[in-house]
């Protein structure tokens, strides 16, 4: 009796089938049958494979939920960050989608999200870092604690899920990925806490890249520019809620003002390329470091002249700056660098 599984089958059994009389062909036949069902076997098992998981912090509205739409619609398996009843009842609700309790500054709620994931035996192939608040105006003007929430949750709570979730990722060989802004790199004194957090995602995605490099992650920062999410109205009504907690009034002005920005906010486009952004980050084989996302030409080349205007201030002063060549130089030596 001649073996015909795939991982039996030697080279001399080969020879010897190819060597019997015509007369005995079943066995041939029998060999064949049996190597294409395996092939069969194997590409349905193929087919049915656990699809890829993701976690998306701040997964109920703007960037996140169009981001976690995506996926879902895509076949990925989403594991949506929520702080409310309301809001995981509405994920979960959704194909491909499983709610998670995750408000980013609570570590026990982080540590829960870990224990969930684990014991799923789903694993995780993806972080996506999205999480974030408005805020934080002039420095004269803005009391420390107003402040500080936009660094506990923008800075502090990126670094929280990233430090407790990586070993997963580092299972899988995955991807991290976090949304900036342009505001990291442009600022204005009227959101100076909400750019310093931003400009420090910066940093961290560099520094996080470099850490991750010989264990096989990828990490990205997508900085988008202005789209429409609830941002700018949800750090509107923080301070309204602020301004009573210190016994003010929210005026009538200030009520004008804040459906002037949901208006404003509404007219946006939607976020439909950041995510654009964010699947090429998460599953291309070459992703990017950076992803500057703007609705319009316009928006991009500010930030890129923002930046160019910093690379002049930090060749100003010293001994050992640079000629307009010399930096040329550079700029021709990075390009061919990032095009290999």
């Amino acid at each position: 009796m001649v073996a015909c599984g795939s991982d039996h089958v030697s080279k001399q059994h080969y020879k010897g089938i190819i060597r019997m009389r015509i007369a005995k062909p079943s066995i041939i036949i029998t060999c064949l049958v049996f190597l294409l069902s395996l092939a069969t076997v194997n590409a349905v098992a193929d087919h049915h494979a656990k699809p890829k998981s993701v976690l998306v912090t701040g997964a109920t509205t703007g960037i996140g939920r169009n981001l976690a739409e995506r996926l879902a619609s895509n076949g990925y398996h989403v594991y949506a960050g929520a702080r409310t009843d309301d809001e995981m009842a509405e994920l979960n609700a959704q194909e491909n989608m499983t709610a998670v309790r995750l408000d980013v500054t609570k570590q026990e709620q982080i540590d829960a999200a870990y224990e969930l994931i684990q014991k799923s035996g789903t694993g995780l192939y993806a972080l996506v870092n999205n999480a974030g608040i408005g805020g934080g105006g002039p420095v004269v003007e803005t009391p420390i604690d107003e402040q500080n929430i936009v660094y506990q949750v923008n800075v502090e709570g990126v670094y929280r899920v990233t430090k407790t979730l990586a070993p997963l990722i580092i299972e899988s060989k995955g991807r991290i990925s976090t949304t900036g802004s342009v505001a990291g790199t442009i600022t204005t004194s009227s959101y100076n806490a909400y750019s310093g957090s931003k400009h420090w995602i910066e940093a961290f995605t560099d520094g996080l890249a470099l850490e991750m490099a010989d264990k096989g992650v990828m990490v990205s920062v997508i900085e988008p520019g202005a789209y429409q999410t609830h941002i700018r109205r949800n750090t509107m009504l923080r301070e309204f809620e602020n301004i009573k907690k210190r016994g003010g009034t929210v005026t009538d002005e200030m009520k004008k003002q804040y459906e002037q920005t949901a208006a404003y906010e509404l007219s946006l486009k939607k976020p439909d390329a950041v995510s654009d952004a964010f699947m090429h980050a998460l599953f291309d084989d070459k992703p990017l470091r950076r992803y500057v996302v703007t609705p319009n030409q316009e928006e991009q080349a500010f930030t890129i002249y923002t930046k160019v205007q910093q690379l002049v201030e930090l060749n100003q002063w010293g001994p050992h700056s640079y000629s307009r060549d010399q930096l040329l130089g550079m700029l021709d030596k990075a390009l061919a660098e990032k095009a290999k």
